[in-house]
């Protein structure tokens, strides 16, 4: 499977969510950019979001963001740091 620019986006919204803090939620605006809002319309129908415009991490999709956040720094770590 390789990465769809739909995904890349999806997972920069998962990012964005503090995972120290699970009822601090987002609110999406409808000033953001409009990939920014296409992807929280598909994580919300795909269950991983409460809303269609950010909202609560649900269950799955707090697992979702924990990897997603896990391997964006696992990513990001400098070679030999």
């Amino acid at each position: 499977m390789q990465y769809s620019v739909d995904l890349i986006e999806e997972l920069t919204v998962l990012a964005m969510y503090n995972l120290g803090n699970h009822q601090e939620g987002l609110k999406i605006h409808h000033t953001a950019e409009p990939v920014v809002i296409d992807a929280a319309r598909r994580l919300h129908q795909k269950g991983l979001i409460t809303l269609p415009d950010g909202g609560y991490l649900t269950p799955l999709g707090i697992e979702a963001a924990e990897h997603a956040q896990a391997a964006l720094t696992i990513l990001a770590t400098e070679p030999g740091a």
